[in-house]
């Protein structure tokens, strides 16, 4: 395999948030921090606790849920494309890139792990997105863990047990600790422990946030913990982000008055590099991962904090930026898809896409008619099914006058492959010109007559 040898930087924003049931607020421009420079190429959002009672499941399931729409609204104008989402009950993953990068995400595949109530209930566990980013293996993965000071050990538990047992259908990254990077984040719900309630606020009021670090849980189970220890996570420079009177930056006035906490965590583990075998005299690399590890995925973390703007619930968003440095194992998308001559709906448009001779197509892709700001892979105005026997040449194909969209405008085409679950082919942006409507000229159509 030929690796590009130029490195390149890809800017990543995360979110996770617990949102205790509550609707989203109008604008989520502070939390996804839209005009810091340089722009995110890759959007992560995890919620926890999104209302997931019977009637509100049912309806998600057949739209989208109030939570994305509000993400989707706001990244889609400005270039990015929702590739997946995860959803498990109140558990929500959504997965956003720039739509230059779309033919390069493959190999989609999601999971879930149960953990509320002996496995049987989705009120907490993990949802799992993982995938192929320019070649590199990457997995996201939004828990949900036990509650209450008194269960670190069970969130331990759970968190050993959603690792291990969760499974792809992948040969190389079979499980999420083969993938390259993961990232892990969410309501982890470890505690600060020991520390009395008035100790913990003057501390925090007081700016020495420090002095709780020695007693968080999950710092504390790290040292204990050899697969924790895997994981690496940024200082806890904010103050914690649990539990707040809504709608306030104050912290549980209620009769409960629960300890403050940074229950709401975002981590990231590289996987250690593969030891040549002693008795393997060759220095030739003989498989892909052997090329890859030759050429790691370097992550850094430029920023993590929580954001006190927000108090639709009783949890703080928790934010985290990161740098990704990778070599791209290739440049080029898998299909090559543009339009053919001038597009209207005054008449039939032709089409031509090029797959390679060893692409693993399905009669199940499709192209679609995507306009230029679109929101995922199925916002399309209108689609074709691909030639039930492909050549490893150029296939045209033709779409109706009355399936293209009257007003026009600058659209895209996109070859959507069912067996890699996303876009892996991306025309370049190309304007479809207005129809023309017998009996009127333009003065008629602008009310200047």
């Amino acid at each position: 395999m030929q690796l590009i040898c130029q490195y390149f930087l890809f800017f990543n924003h995360f979110v996770t948030w617990n949102v205790a049931t509550a609707e989203p607020p109008e604008d989520v421009t502070s939390l996804l921090q839209l005009d810091v420079q340089p722009p995110a190429d890759l959007y992560v959002i995890g919620l926890q606790e999104v209302n997931a009672s019977p009637v509100k499941f049912i309806s998600d399931l057949l739209v989208e849920d109030t939570w994305s729409h509000v993400f989707m609204d706001t990244l889609g104008p400005r270039g990015f494309v929702k590739v997946t989402s995860m959803r498990m009950q109140g558990l929500l993953l959504l997965f956003f890139s720039k739509q230059c990068h779309l033919p390069f995400i493959r190999n989609i595949q999601t999971t879930y792990t149960r953990t509320g109530f002996f496995g049987y209930w989705g009120n907490k566990g993990g949802v799992t997105v993982r995938f192929s980013f320019y070649g590199h293996m990457v997995c996201f993965l939004n828990c949900h863990l036990a509650a209450h000071v008194n269960y670190a050990l069970q969130r331990v538990d759970e968190i050993e047990y959603i690792l291990e047992t969760q499974d792809f259908d992948i040969s190389d990254t079979p499980h999420i600790r083969d993938h390259k990077v993961v990232f892990w984040f969410g309501d982890l719900n470890f505690r600060i422990a020991d520390h009395g309630l008035h100790f913990l606020r003057s501390s925090i009021n007081g700016g020495r946030l420090n002095l709780l670090w020695n007693k968080d849980q999950l710092t504390m189970m790290k040292k204990k913990e050899a697969f924790l220890q895997e994981f690496d996570e940024g200082a806890l420079n904010f103050k914690p982000t649990y539990k707040f009177d809504r709608n306030s930056e104050t912290y549980d006035t209620s009769g409960k008055k629960r300890k403050p906490a940074w229950t709401d965590r975002i981590l990231w583990r590289i996987k250690p590099k593969t030891l040549p075998l002693e008795d393997d005299d060759e220095k030739a690399l003989t498989s892909t991962d052997d090329v890859l590890d030759e050429y790691p995925l370097l992550v850094s973390q430029d920023k993590y904090t929580s954001d006190m703007s927000y108090g639709v619930s009783d949890h703080k968003p928790v934010i985290a930026a990161f740098s990704l440095e990778v070599r791209k194992c290739f440049d080029t998308p898998l299909v090559h898809v543009s339009p053919l001559g001038a597009w209207s709906a005054d008449q039939d448009a032709l089409l031509n896409y090029t797959i390679p001779e060893d692409f693993m197509s399905s009669t199940w892709d499709w192209i679609g008619l995507y306009k230029v700001g679109f929101k995922s892979a199925f916002d399309y105005e209108t689609f074709v099914w691909v030639r039930e026997e492909e050549l490893p040449e150029t296939n045209e194909l033709s779409v109706d006058k009355d399936e293209i969209p009257l007003l026009g405008g600058l659209y895209v085409l996109g070859y959507y492959s069912t067996n890699m679950q996303s876009i892996i082919g991306l025309s370049v942006n190309f304007q479809v010109s207005r129809a023309v409507m017998e009996g009127l000229v333009p003065e008629n159509i602008n009310g200047l007559n």
